[in-house]
């Protein structure tokens, strides 16, 4: 099992300007300043409003090696400013309108047919099928017992049993 990548060292950014990539949606100003880090967050504070964000070590990616113009912190996930905080972005599905004159064409053409559905097993079929096997003999087995006992009036043990008498 991979164990889980390593956070990447940020003390060298102490004195250095860098940029957030991608860039974190509700911020104007892509320009930040490394304050600390802890071994869960970082703080890092924007150089133009002063304003200071905690941002989660587990969504800070790698660190550009060029500087030029600044240093790029790539981020793993969109992160966007709401509240006071920066939360990972919820991207939502906008469904576009149908345009004037398509109304017609989309209704005439037909639906697509549904996919059919798969069968999924759980267990393998040669171990299901032996146990069907082995269940039906040995029903046929207990219903020719008890049918040749009938015909032949033996519905007795072999074994004779009699009362115990007690002293």
């Amino acid at each position: 099992m991979a164990s889980p990548p390593i956070p990447p060292a940020l003390g060298h950014l102490a004195n250095r300007p860098f940029s957030f990539y991608p860039a974190i949606r509700g911020i104007e100003h892509n320009e930040w300043l490394f304050r600390k880090a802890t071994w869960s967050d970082m703080l890092v504070v924007n150089r133009k409003t002063g304003e200071e964000l905690l941002i989660p070590r587990r969504l800070v990616g790698e660190v550009s090696i060029v500087d030029d113009p600044v240093v790029i912190v790539g981020l793993l996930r969109d992160l966007e400013y709401r509240e006071g905080a920066v939360w990972p972005c919820q991207r939502h599905v906008i469904e576009m309108p149908i345009a004037v004159g398509e109304a017609r064409q989309a209704a005439a053409q037909p639906r697509p047919v549904p996919a059919p559905v798969v069968a999924i097993r759980l267990e393998p079929r040669k171990t299901r099928r032996i146990y069907k096997v082995v269940g039906c003999l040995m029903a046929l087995a207990i219903l020719l017992h008890l049918a040749i006992s009938l015909f032949t009036g033996r519905t007795r043990s072999p074994i004779p049993l009699r009362p115990a008498v007690q002293r």
